[in-house]
């Protein structure tokens, strides 16, 4: 845009010195021409009086030396002969030439009989033809000789003026549309770019209202959208704290008849259950009651450690898979992984999948959860060996399921989970496993940086490389064949 109106600017610019410019130098060059005869005119005049009293060689020889004209060889008098019809039979003499001639006879004779002046081009420049009447009744031409750099005299001088002025009016309306093209260019820039943070989740972006009126409209609807984005979300936050309050008085009735039931590991999983509920319920409300979202990839403070929740939900669905005879398989969580998520949202996305594990395959269905750090991204795979899902893309969108049974499912789980690897820059994949049911690969960015086409074939490589040691262990527990 700016290089645009620089761009404009200059071509009108250019048209308009161009269409004053170039009449203008002619005009100049007209008055030179003009000037130069007219004072070619002045000094054939100042011969006149001396032609009207006498023909005489030598008397004329004298005047015409004594002008400065005559005196450079740029005057000449051309006499004609006595007309003796008028003069009488006794008048003799032939026509004088005096000073140096340039024009041709025919042009001195033309004004001779036409008696109106004329200009000759002749060698090296012009030649002024003036008649003058004589005494006689005879019409006398004094030639003066104008060179061709008296005609042209200061045009070029005026013509570098102008070509000056005009470089510099050219110049200057650049700079002043660059000047322009800037004002109007950086507040449209911040006005972009605020919009970007804004989508990427920096609620507190707003735009300085700078710049011509309607950049600076435009600045004020966006602040005033993105007060009401934050309004929103905290009413938003508000009614999601509220609701989740609203549970604590059932739970607070589900923790009595649980304790209650007595003693068992029946009634010490109801009560662990109902206690974990009730922690999961107080923690909705605490992150919902906060000033802004928990996930904000690479913001400091909001991160955690990958292994350890991953060990802390696998031991509390551990207990339920061992009631139900299903085999757990976990790997990847000796060491620390810091990711930029924040402790209860990594623990809600495992606790939906896993919590879809249990809910959409049968007891008894074995299921694994491997963590890889590749340097610059964590990979959670989540994979079980129950009958998979038969439409993964439809499985990814919002209120959908896509398990086969999925009966009473509401859909989000998945939507939460990829919510919490996209904030990070990473995303959700779903595929088959090599158990032969479902598997849900997280993609966790470090840097909040959108993994490229060869990052994410790395991924691929590396849930290649986990299920040939997930199948490679399988072989091994399974024994030599007999």
């Amino acid at each position: 845009m700016r290089w645009a109106l620089v761009k404009v600017c200059l071509a009108v610019t250019a048209m308009v010195v161009i269409a004053f410019a170039v009449p203008l130098g002619l005009v100049i060059r007209e008055m030179a021409s003009d000037r130069a005869f007219s004072d070619a005119e002045r000094q054939a005049g100042t011969i006149a009086p001396t032609l009207s009293i006498t023909t005489d060689r030598e008397e004329l020889t004298r005047a015409v030396l004594s002008t400065e004209p005559g005196d450079r060889g740029h005057l000449a008098v051309h006499v004609p002969a006595p007309d003796r019809s008028r003069t009488g039979e006794g008048a003799a003499g032939g026509p004088l030439d005096i000073g140096t001639r340039r024009a041709t006879p025919k042009d001195v004779e033309t004004v001779q009989k036409d008696g109106r002046a004329s200009i000759a081009e002749v060698t090296g420049g012009f030649a002024l033809l003036q008649p003058t009447a004589l005494s006689t009744g005879e019409i006398a031409v004094v030639e003066v000789f104008v060179p061709e750099g008296e005609v042209s005299n200061g045009v070029a001088t005026a013509w570098l003026m102008l070509a000056g002025v005009g470089v510099a009016l050219i110049v200057g309306s650049v700079a002043v549309a660059d000047r322009l093209g800037v004002r109007m260019v950086q507040p449209a820039q911040r006005l972009a770019g605020a919009a970007q943070d804004l989508g990427e989740g920096h609620l507190g972006t707003r735009v300085p209202e700078e710049g011509p009126t309607e950049l600076r409209s435009a600045a004020v609807a966006f602040n005033s959208m993105a007060d009401q984005v934050v309004q929103l979300l905290a009413n938003e936050r508000e009614l999601a704290a509220d609701l989740s309050h609203r549970l604590r008085t059932p739970l607070t009735v589900l923790r009595l008849n649980a304790a209650s039931l007595g003693e068992g590991p029946a009634a010490e999983q109801t009560r662990a259950a109902v206690q974990q509920l009730e922690h999961e319920v107080d923690t909705i409300i605490r992150t919902a009651r906060e000033q802004r979202p928990q996930t904000q990839g690479g913001q400091p403070g909001a991160g955690c450690d990958a292994s350890e929740v991953i060990r802390e939900r696998m031991g509390f669905w551990s207990a339920l898979a061992e009631d139900e005879g299903r085999e757990v398989r976990l790997a990847g969580v000796d060491r620390t992984v810091r990711i930029p998520v924040a402790r209860p949202e990594l623990a809600a996305a495992l606790d939906a999948l896993l919590g879809n594990v249990f809910r959409h395959t049968p007891e008894g269905t074995a299921f694994a959860v491997d963590v890889h750090h590749s340097g610059d991204a964590v990979i959670v795979l989540v994979s079980d060996a129950g009958p998979g899902i038969d439409d993964p893309k439809a499985a990814l969108a919002r209120g959908a399921s896509g398990r086969a049974g999925s009966s009473g499912s509401t859909g989000l789980g998945l939507d939460i989970v990829r919510r919490v690897a996209e904030s990070t820059g990473g995303d959700l994949r779903i595929g088959r496993s090599v158990l032969g049911g479902t598997e849900v690969r997280i993609w966790i960015g470090l840097h909040g940086d959108r993994p490229e086409r060869g990052r994410r074939g790395h991924g691929r490589r590396v849930g290649r490389r986990i299920g040939r040691q997930r199948r490679e262990e399988n072989r091994a527990a399974a024994g030599p064949p007999h």
